[in-house]
């Protein structure tokens, strides 16, 4: 039973965080200082998950032709940037994954 007050808390409070962030947003006038960095947490965020499964094998930096997740990532980031097509990106991204995983 523990386990499941826990779990609720834990939902009510980071429903309430999100909310919190919601509201305030309507009333209070964000510094346009702060609104231009927040348009960057996205990209920082992905970019601190991926790069790492990109750049390392067995915790170490593997960058070279044999790392296919690296070279695969760099085709997508090619077609991301000239197609600025998500669904895209992420098909060609993985096809080329496949296709270096079987060669």
């Amino acid at each position: 039973m523990n386990l499941w007050i826990t779990i609720l808390i834990i939902g009510l409070l980071t429903f309430a965080i999100r909310l919190s962030f919601i509201l305030l947003f309507g009333v209070i006038e964000v510094p346009l200082l702060l609104r231009r960095a927040l348009r960057f947490v996205p990209a920082a965020v992905l970019s601190a998950i991926i790069l790492p499964d990109l750049l390392l094998r067995d915790q170490r930096l593997a960058i070279g032709l044999d790392n296919d997740r690296l070279l695969a990532g760099l085709v997508a980031i090619g077609v991301a940037w000239l197609s600025k097509n998500v669904l895209l990106t992420i098909a060609v991204g993985m096809a080329v994954f496949v296709g270096l995983r079987f060669v």
